[in-house]
């Protein structure tokens, strides 16, 4: 038996990884992955705008007047997920690039998402990151970092 197979963990993250690369976003591109209990995907998604807002048209800024940065227009990587979703989400994992920010913490809560898996939590210092890890903690949520860092090619290949 092979011994150098990658690791579900390892998996489902590569797969959120390769969302986060549909993202046109040019400072922060987020992917998420949804698994039910049996290990499989049923939801993915990354950071973008809503459908029939032209990419060319609106701003991709983070600073500046409000209405003229990407904030009020990108749905995150996490809503998308969720809503790409092919079934009922009660008791799924989401592998997530970036750990979620309250607002999708609250729809992760409200999915039924009983899990989330991360691997950057570069905002953990903000405001917003508290207040999702308070309501984590409430809602009895769990959540844990993981660092997949680059898959190499020749493992990548050999599963092939």
């Amino acid at each position: 038996m092979r011994k150098d197979f990658i690791t579900w963990d390892q998996y489902f993250m590569g797969v959120a990884k390769l969302s986060s690369l549909r993202s046109k976003d040019p400072s922060t591109q987020v992917g998420a992955c949804i698994i039910n209990q049996d290990k499989r995907i049923v939801g993915i998604g990354y950071n973008g705008l809503p459908q029939g807002c032209d990419d060319q048209i609106f701003p991709w800024a983070n600073d500046g007047e409000y209405v003229e940065t990407k904030y009020p227009y990108v749905v995150h990587a996490e809503a998308n997920a969720i809503l790409n979703a092919t079934t009922n989400l009660k008791n799924s994992s989401i592998y997530v690039t970036l750990f979620p920010c309250n607002e999708c913490t609250k729809l992760i809560i409200q999915s039924g998402i009983k899990e989330i898996i991360f691997e950057s939590n570069k905002y953990q210092d903000s405001k917003e990151h508290q207040a999702a890890v308070r309501m984590l903690k409430a809602s009895g949520v769990k959540y844990r970092q993981i660092e997949v860092g680059e898959l190499k090619y020749e493992t990548i290949h050999q599963a092939i």
